[in-house]
């Protein structure tokens, strides 16, 4: 099922997530709506504050990136309970957009390699490292766990000259060609 996201705005997407347990209620479906949500909307990730749960909760598929950059061993999972043990390596500039801030992209400076402890869908723990495209996929939507937005990133230049459109964003006056819940 397609799950509206949740619009900039929305007081869960500031909200620290409460980890889960094996038991939490219809996971399995949760999850796989929220795949469904995801590539409806055309995106590489989706924590669980963009559909109004503050759980920590969120996928990533950067797979779909092998197309454009051949050189990317991408990659399909589900983070759950995830918690960051390192960024290292240069701070790199990427611009980044977000499902619950449709049609605002901005620079964001990101460590290039991360380490990140957290268990899959089936509850098995896994600590891995990442690096590049897939190491900022993960950083981004790990931040939507910790109440964090990639505008929140963005030099204050950049703040003052999208402050229309992210309040637009709020009003609901914007078109978009997924559901989205406005405040």
């Amino acid at each position: 099922m397609i799950l509206p996201i949740f619009a900039y705005g929305q007081p869960v997407l500031k909200k620290q997530c409460k980890a889960i347990t094996k038991d939490f209620p219809e996971l399995a479906t949760l999850i796989d709506n929220m795949w469904e949500t995801m590539y409806n909307a055309q995106g590489v990730g989706l924590a669980a504050p963009q559909i109004g749960k503050d759980i920590r909760l969120f996928l990533v598929d950067t797979l779909q990136l092998e197309e454009d950059d051949e050189e990317l061993k991408g990659f399909k999972k589900v983070f759950i309970n995830a918690q960051m043990q390192d960024e290292f390596g240069e701070y790199w500039p990427y611009e980044e957009g977000c499902l619950s801030i449709p049609q605002v992209r901005g620079d964001v400076e990101r460590t290039e390699s991360i380490i990140i402890k957290y268990l899959d869908e089936h509850f098995n723990e896994h600590e891995e490292e990442f690096e590049g495209i897939n190491a900022r996929v993960i950083q981004h939507e790990y931040d939507h766990i910790e109440g964090k937005l990639f505008v929140d990133q963005l030099k204050p230049i950049r703040k003052r000259r999208i402050k229309r459109k992210l309040e637009n964003i709020k009003k609901g006056d914007i078109k978009v060609n997924y559901r989205m819940k406005f405040v």
